[in-house]
């Protein structure tokens, strides 16, 4: 049976790989991409290797492929991962500090974290924000209203 995507290590790739196995200091994903690795060489099916390290069958797709188009490397580290886009630079973060720190609305105590974000929406800062946000906010600026 011809296996799609045959794995075809060097001999320094497989040390390398069973040097970061025996370490077992490295993340636990990565350990796992250099297992299936490892048995994709020895001709294992990708069925043979999810049952095998208990992994899902696109996981074994993607370290194969992934080693085939960009090498070791490639296969066995992360890739980045961008994560959701920045909402506010460091200027509109100092200004809901500021906001923060002024003198509360007519009628009103002090700050909360809604009116805190109602007024960033009527400043046009943003065109909507949750309170909690606000409250991630002042709270790696060591302000917390709460």
């Amino acid at each position: 049976m011809k296996i799609k995507n045959q794995v075809r290590l060097k001999p320094k790739e497989q040390e390398l790989l069973k040097q970061i196995i025996c370490k077992g200091s490295g993340k636990a994903r990565k350990i796992t991409r250099c297992r299936i690795l490892l048995l994709a060489d020895e001709g294992k099916t990708d069925l043979q290797i999810m049952e095998s390290l208990d992994v899902a069958r696109n996981t074994v797709k993607t370290v194969r492929s992934r080693y085939l188009i960009g090498g070791l490397e490639t296969a066995v580290n992360e890739q980045s991962r961008p994560g959701a886009p920045i909402k506010f630079s460091g200027r509109q973060k100092a200004k809901i500090t500021a906001i923060a720190c002024s003198d509360p609305p007519e009628g009103r105590n002090r700050w909360t974290l809604r009116l805190i974000a109602d007024r960033i929406v009527e400043l046009d800062m943003a065109s909507s924000i949750s309170h909690q946000t606000v409250k991630r906010v002042l709270k790696k600026t060591n302000l917390s209203l709460t």
